[in-house]
This record gives structure tokens, C-alpha cells and sequence, in this order.
């Protein structure tokens, strides 16, 4: 009775248009009615406790610098430096879209940001050389998604906050498959762009590609300065996030000064719009969290998936068809905070670590931006360069099915994750 009232609160509150923070709050209050434990102040106090953490203080700092990145050249130095290392190659410009995809991965963390950005500089590119306009886009938004696995990752902030998981470990595990999705990427780019008759552009000269080089090594540094920082311990997640923006600020202003004082102030605007949406969603989420653990709502689940705690790799098959599912229809914030506090203690109790779990979690989190109706990222593709939805779902399916591939072999074969995971973490 109490995941049925859980789940027909929340979904019945979406169905008729309600916001998903609201409707969170809505299944809080449904289960405090149900366990005869409403109390305003309760609600109050789990919001606020929600949104007063020290590691969420990671999101607005990301967020920032992701929007200091797109505005001050720093995305536009990326894709020129990946453009002449495999803009030569036939096909290049769809690894110049993958390349720089994970280059800008490791600056933002989010894949709505890198969506954007490559987006409006490569789109334009692929079709004017003669690349199907929907394949183009279907690959950038594929591209985009890897954002959220490779550190710095919003979504691993979310879920080591939410789970209470260490976010410096899930940031080192997420390097390898991270890029393996950049590499199933390559081989899917190869397939189907492999009969295009279409002339590249002729190769850089070593001169040229230095000077390239030389110009964009201060993006490229910011990766390397944030995995040693977590590595070695010189900075905490949120830390890192806060050395990311001021970083990228630097760079922007003083370096290659594309961006002016006056164009802060809209950067710093587009960071608290995008974040108060985040920390409104995980403040409210809270109240569910908190009614979740009282109302036992794991042990629940735990005894539904009784006949699968006994084989980890079914468990988490099962979980993942789950996340998938949901994928589809909400997006990859809400689904952290609402499956993580459900999930989390179900790994547990079958001995599956939450590290490795949050890294399959989020992945699968991230393929949903790509798959319709919902898909974000999707829909900034769409906005960005000018192509219809179906458009873009027609270019996008092939990508996505290698990507779900991925995902399954990483769920097949925990060492993929956990033994590169321990490599970094030495």
C-alpha cells in the first residue's frame, strides 16, 4: 500500500502538469497522511536541511563554469584544437564532435552546457561539408551525455549527496567509462558515416597544430588540475568546483579576453537560474528521502526483488531496465533524487558497492537525456541548430544504441568500472 500511494501521488501529481518539485512535496505529504505523521514543520525543516550541504555547494560553481567556458573561447579553442588533430580523417568532423565532447566533459560537467555549445559551432560545420543534418545532430547530442560521467560530473554530486556515497570516488570512477562511451561513439560514427563520399579538410600543418596547441593548453589544463586535486587530496569535490570557475574566469578575462566584466554579470545569472532550479528540486526531494526511510519504502523493494538478491548482475539488470524506463519520461535530476534513496539500500543489502552502482546509475541517467519524449538535451539540440525532434531521434538512435551497449557491458563486467577506478585512486 505504501509504494502504491508513493507512486500514485508523484505520478498522478506529474500527470496533470505539476511541477516535479511540487510533486515531490505532494508524495511527502500523501506518505506523512498515510503513516499519520503529518506535520508542516516537519516538511519545513527537511527543505531546508535539503538544501544545506556543503557538496551541493558544487553544483553553482560548475554550473558557472560552464557558462564562463561557452561564453569566454574556451569550448570554441577545444573544438579548433580537435579539429586539427582528426579533422583530416574521413569522417573527421564527427570525431571532432566526439573529441571535443569529452575534452568539454571534463570542464562542465553538465550535458546540457556541452549540448549547447557544440551544437551551434560543429552543426553548422558538419552540414555545410556535406554531413547529414540529422546525424550531425544526433551525434552532438550523444556526444553531449558524456558530460555527466567524466569528471567533474553534477550528477555524481547529486547522487553521492543523495546516497551518501563519497563524490571523490565517483568522480575517479567515472573517468574510464566515460571514455569508453567516446570510444563506442568513434566505432558507431565510423559505421554509419563510413559510405559518405565527402572530401575532408586537408591536414593541419605541425606548425599550425602547435600553434592550436599552444593556444588551447589552457583549457585543456583545467581536467588535468582537478584529478590530481581529488587524487591527491589537495581539494575536496565542491573546493574543485569553486578552482574550476575561478580557473576558467581567469582564463577567459585575462587569457584569451573574449570575455568582458560586462559579460559576468549574464554568466553569473544563467549559473543561479539554472542552480536554484537544482537545489529547489533536491530541497524538496529531501521531504520524500525522509518519509522514504521512515515509511521503510527500500525494505519494501528489497522483499520485491527477494527472488534476484541472490545474483547481483540479474539485480542490476533488472534495476536498469527500471532506470530506463523512467528515463524516458523525467528527467536525469528528479530520477536521481527520487530512485537513488530506493535504490541505493537495495545495492547494499545484495553487497552491490554504490560506487559502482552510482556509476551505472548515472549513465543510464544520462542515455535518458537522448531518448524521447522528455530527452533535454534533445530538445537544446533541436532549439540550437534549427532541426525538428524527429529529426533529430532518427540521427540519434544509432549513437544511443551503442551507448546502451556500453552500458551493458559495464553491468556484465564490474572490473571495466572498479579496476580502472582503483588505478586513478592510487
Amino acid at each position: 500500500m505504501t509504494i502504491t500511494i508513493f507512486l500514485g501521488s508523484l505520478l498522478g501529481a506529474m500527470a496533470i502538469g505539476m511541477p516535479i518539485a511540487y510533486a515531490l512535496l505532494l508524495c511527502g505529504v500523501a506518505l506523512m497522511l498515510h503513516l499519520d505523521l503529518f506535520d508542516a514543520q516537519i516538511i519545513a525543516q527537511n527543505v531546508i536541511n535539503g538544501a544545506d550541504s556543503f557538496p551541493l555547494m558544487a553544483v553553482p560553481f560548475f554550473m558557472l563554469a560552464g557558462e564562463i567556458m561557452n561564453t569566454g573561447g574556451l569550448a570554441k579553442r577545444i573544438v579548433n584544437l580537435a579539429m586539427a588533430m582528426v579533422g583530416h580523417i574521413k569522417g573527421g568532423l564527427g570525431y571532432v564532435a566526439i573529441l571535443a565532447a569529452t575534452v568539454m566533459a571534463s570542464l562542465s560537467g553538465s550535458a546540457v552546457a556541452d549540448a549547447a555549445a557544440l551544437a551551434t559551432l560543429l552543426v553548422p560545420m558538419m552540414v555545410a561539408a556535406g554531413h547529414d543534418r540529422s546525424r550531425s545532430a544526433g551525434l552532438i547530442a550523444s556526444g553531449a551525455i558524456i558530460a555527466p560521467i567524466i569528471p567533474p560530473s553534477i550528477g555524481f554530486v547529486i547522487y553521492g549527496v543523495a546516497g551518501n556515497v563519497s563524490v571523490t570516488k565517483l568522480f575517479l570512477a567515472g573517468i574510464f567509462p566515460g571514455l569508453m562511451l567516446a570510444v563506442g561513439l568513434c566505432f558507431a560514427w565510423w559505421y554509419v558515416a563510413r559510405k559518405e563520399n565527402l572530401v575532408p579538410p586537408p591536414r593541419k600543418s605541425l606548425r599550425e597544430v602547435l600553434a592550436i596547441l599552444r593556444e588551447g593548453v589552457w583549457a585543456l589544463a583545467l581536467p588535468g588540475i582537478i584529478i590530481f586535486g581529488l587524487k591527491f587530496g589537495v581539494f575536496t569535490p565542491t573546493e574543485a568546483a569553486v578552482v574550476a570557475a575561478v580557473y576558467s574566469l581567469f582564463v577567459a578575462v585575462v587569457v584569451y579576453r573574449e570575455m568582458s566584466l560586462a559579460d559576468i554579470y549574464p554568466a553569473l545569472v544563467g549559473a543561479a537560474k539554472t542552480t536554484s532550479v537544482v537545489m529547489f528540486l533536491v530541497a524538496a526531494a529531501l521531504v520524500s528521502s525522509w518519509l522514504i526511510t521512515v515509511a521503510d519504502l527500500p525494505g519494501l523493494v528489497t522483499d520485491l526483488l527477494e527472488p534476484l538478491m541472490g545474483n547481483q548482475t540479474l539485480l542490476l539488470l533488472a534495476m536498469m531496465a527500471l532506470v530506463v524506463a523512467v528515463g524516458t519520461a523525467m528527467d536525469m535530476t528528479p530520477t536521481i533524487l527520487i530512485l537513488t534513496p530506493i535504490l541505493v539500500p537495495v545495492c547494499k543489502a545484495a553487497g552491490i558497492d554504490p560506487v559502482y552502482f552510482g556509476v551505472l546509475f548515472i549513465i543510464n541517467n544520462a542515455i535518458g537525456l537522448i531518448t524521447p519524449p522528455v530527452g533535454t538535451v534533445l530538445n537544446v539540440v533541436c532549439g540550437v541548430s534549427k532541426v525538428s525532434m524527429e529529426e533529430v531521434v532518427k540521427g540519434v538512435w544509432p549513437f544511443m544504441l551503442v551507448q546502451l551497449l556500453v552500458l551493458l557491458l559495464l553491468t556484465l563486467f564490474p572490473a571495466l568500472v572498479m579496476v580502472p577506478a582503483s588505478w586513478f585512486a592510487r
